[in-house]
């Protein structure tokens, strides 16, 4: 429902577009001069505000200029008994979007109106799903707006210590480089380490640094990773495979933001923001004694758990879709999506390896295909076959203990069944089945149906 701001000295004319816009259900206010409009302007928020061009202490022009300078987003029409070109032009200078000459016709306004309306709902559209493409998490599902909210959240505290949990591959690195590239802290480095890539001794020292003849083959001060990234983010990904003996070191680190370099004596300071990921479960870790209780509740300020790609299955077709433009580029492939039914099965598919495999199968079958659009047969078997139950593994033949039928002879006797039904109306019987049309037409063809 528009709203709608009318700034008018004329009380007839105020009362008449009041009783019209009550007819069509508008949200409609009135102000008698110009210094009442503005306030109602700032306080009010409306889509649309109708001027007039001469008010009892400003004109339609001064006012005008007063709400751009506010920071007034709303549409604004002109209305004056004395138009005069320069004063339209002047007018539209400003960003005035009509200019309607007293008397008029209510449809006139109408039409202006509707078209302002419809033209401000599509930039509003626009302006929403630029900022939600801006995220580097794509996905339209709750999960994800969700998920896009914490990070927003995150990006404003910027020294809050963030733990992300989750499966592999569900895009942990990715969501605390997005955190770090909002936040203030994006002009200084972003720098990451695997804690289960390396071993005790090389990992302390790519963390902290060492000081020259620190150990064999010191032969130089190196600085580390908390160093290096001072003023930016660290992110620790698998954290909970850190050996025992560092993590008393990384736990100074959250709690006086200090440390010293292996084989050092010098304490230095550091202002660094932590991000950690696991896809384990650190409670059960510190019961195990693998992992530092105290340390757990230091990393555990703000957990955020990622959703599985089984989870949000609709954010499926627009990862898919962001994996080929991606890949069109590298591979310079001109692919314009998968059919219904690859998509179908797609969709169906649990993903055990979550949004890295998807992006993986994706990237195959862009390299595989030959045709502008990617079918069923350029996806791996369990994918394809998704949407039934994968055959078990050949037995010896057994005397049947019941009355059994194959799953395959059930599905062609009830699609046939619903299909005569229907009277054969493709369309129907689809929307029946709750299936793709042409998942019906390729399962049609198989039974020999014309």
């Amino acid at each position: 429902m528009p709203r709608i701001l009318i700034i008018d000295d004329e009380s007839s004319i105020r009362a008449m577009l009041l009783h019209h816009f009550a007819t069509r259900t508008w949200d409609a206010l009135e102000a008698a001069c110009g210094a009442d409009g503005l306030r109602l302007a700032d306080e009010a928020t409306p889509d649309v505000i109708l001027l007039d061009m001469r008010l009892p202490d400003m004109d339609g022009l001064e006012a005008l200029r007063s709400l751009r300078k506010k920071g007034c987003s709303a549409s604004v029409i002109i209305m004056t008994a004395w138009g005069t070109i320069s004063n339209a032009v002047e007018a539209v200078k400003l960003g005035a979007e009509q200019y309607l000459t007293k008397p008029f016709e209510l449809i006139e306004l109408d039409t202006t109106l509707d078209r302002i309306i419809e033209a401000r709902k599509l930039r509003l559209e626009n302006l929403y799903y630029l900022e939600r493409l801006d995220h580097a998490v794509v996905g339209v599902s709750n999960e994800v707006l969700k998920l896009h909210r914490m990070i927003d959240l995150m990006a404003e505290n910027a020294d809050t210590t963030v733990l992300l949990l989750g499966e592999s591959g569900t895009g942990k690195e990715l969501v605390a480089r997005e955190i770090h590239r909002r936040s203030a802290r994006r002009a200084r480095p972003f720098l990451d380490i695997n804690c289960a890539a390396l071993p005790e001794g090389l990992l302390e020292s790519e963390m902290f640094g060492h000081e020259r003849g620190a150990f064999t083959g010191a032969h130089e001060l190196k600085r580390g990773l908390f160093e290096v990234a001072d003023g930016g983010t660290v992110f620790l990904d698998e954290i909970g495979e850190m050996p025992v003996p560092v993590q008393p070191r990384l736990l100074r680190v959250l709690e006086s933001r200090s440390f010293k370099r292996v084989g050092g004596t010098r304490e230095l300071q550091v202002n660094v923001r932590i991000i950690a990921a696991t896809n384990s479960d650190l409670a059960r870790s510190v019961d195990e004694g693998r992992f530092r209780e105290d340390l757990y509740y230091r990393l555990n300020v703000f957990p955020l758990l990622m959703p599985p790609l089984r989870e949000r299955p609709e954010d499926i077709p627009a990862l898919t879709g962001y994996f080929v433009n991606q890949f069109n580029q590298t591979l310079k492939k001109k692919i314009t999506g998968f059919t219904e039914a690859a998509m179908e099965a797609m969709t169906l598919y649990p993903w055990p390896g979550n949004v890295r495999e998807l992006r993986n199968v994706v990237e195959r079958a862009l390299v595989l295909s030959k045709a502008p659009i990617i079918g069923v047969d350029l996806l791996p078997r369990e994918i394809a076959d998704a949407g039934g139950i994968p055959q078990a593994p050949e037995q010896p033949a057994r005397k049947a203990q019941g009355p059994w039928r194959s799953l395959d002879r059930m599905e062609r006797e009830y699609i046939l069944e619903v299909f005569r039904a229907e009277k054969e109306n493709r369309s129907v019987t689809a929307k029946v089945l709750g299936i793709a049309r042409s998942t019906l037409l390729e399962k049609l063809k198989k039974y020999g149906v014309k």
